[in-house]
């Protein structure tokens, strides 16, 4: 899976956690650039990202983000 690909998925995925229809995620989003990006629906993205990658986020993997680019690095060395 190219890292597109996985942006793509990404995108899904947080237009319906965070229920934003207009959302649109690159790279370098990060939370302070999504309104409902808050610390409950970010719990909730994760939960959301491994059911649909089936994967499991290690914590200090979670909190080494910084961008939505991080996110997807993490999930490729899962996926590969």
């Amino acid at each position: 899976m190219e890292k597109s690909e996985v942006l793509e998925k990404l995108n899904v995925i947080f237009k319906d956690t965070l229920e934003n229809d207009d959302l649109c995620i690159n790279y370098a989003t990060t939370a302070k650039d999504v309104d409902e990006w808050d610390s409950l629906n970010h719990i909730q993205l994760v939960v959301d990202i491994e059911k649909s990658f089936n994967i499991r986020f290690k914590s200090t993997e979670i909190h080494s983000w910084n961008n939505v680019g991080e996110m997807i690095d993490s999930i490729m060395a899962k996926t590969q």
